[in-house]
């Protein structure tokens, strides 16, 4: 179920939320009817201080604001190396088509287009075991392999929407 708390706080970009107890700091949250998209960065209590990464100005005590649950993530896949974005990964193309000239507040389209398609070669066969190596660092070693047996996925054309 997703937290709704309520504002008691505006000053400028920074907000603070009541309610949010059952909130993660570094949940995105959207904030009001307009759903401004802000970052909870302290918690303290049942009280979170939220980080909007939209215009605030309009917004007063007693909006709602509404966790979604998840941390700000990038979403990887066709069109990252070429697209062009703002600092929440909406595409600045996309939102031109979309919305015109000026980006209101609020707005979402996929960070990625639906439409492109990657292909994936896998260079052993299928059910191979293949050893992973993750190399982490160690002070006194400097470094240390960690082997992780996979089992490789056959060759496919993936869409950005399959996880």
């Amino acid at each position: 179920m997703a937290t709704v708390g309520k504002t008691i706080k505006v000053s400028g970009p920074l907000i603070v939320a009541e309610n949010m107890a059952d909130a993660k700091l570094y949940d995105v949250v959207r904030v009001s009817e307009k759903g401004l998209i802000g970052e909870i960065i302290e918690l303290r209590g049942d009280k979170a201080s939220i980080q909007v990464y939209e215009e605030t100005a309009g917004l007063g005590v007693g909006e709602n604001v509404y966790s979604t649950g998840e941390p700000l993530s990038a979403e990887l896949g066709p069109g990252l190396i070429t697209g062009i974005f703002d600092g929440i990964q909406r595409p600045l193309t996309a939102l031109y088509f979309k919305y015109g000239d000026r980006i209101s507040r609020g707005v979402s389209v996929n960070k990625l287009s639906r439409e492109k398609k990657w292909t994936f070669v896998p260079c052993v066969s299928v059910g191979d075991e293949v050893d992973v190596y993750v190399i982490k660092y160690d002070p006194e070693k400097k470094k240390i392999s960690l082997s992780i047996r996979a089992l490789l996925a056959p060759a496919a054309e993936e869409d950005s929407e399959e996880e």
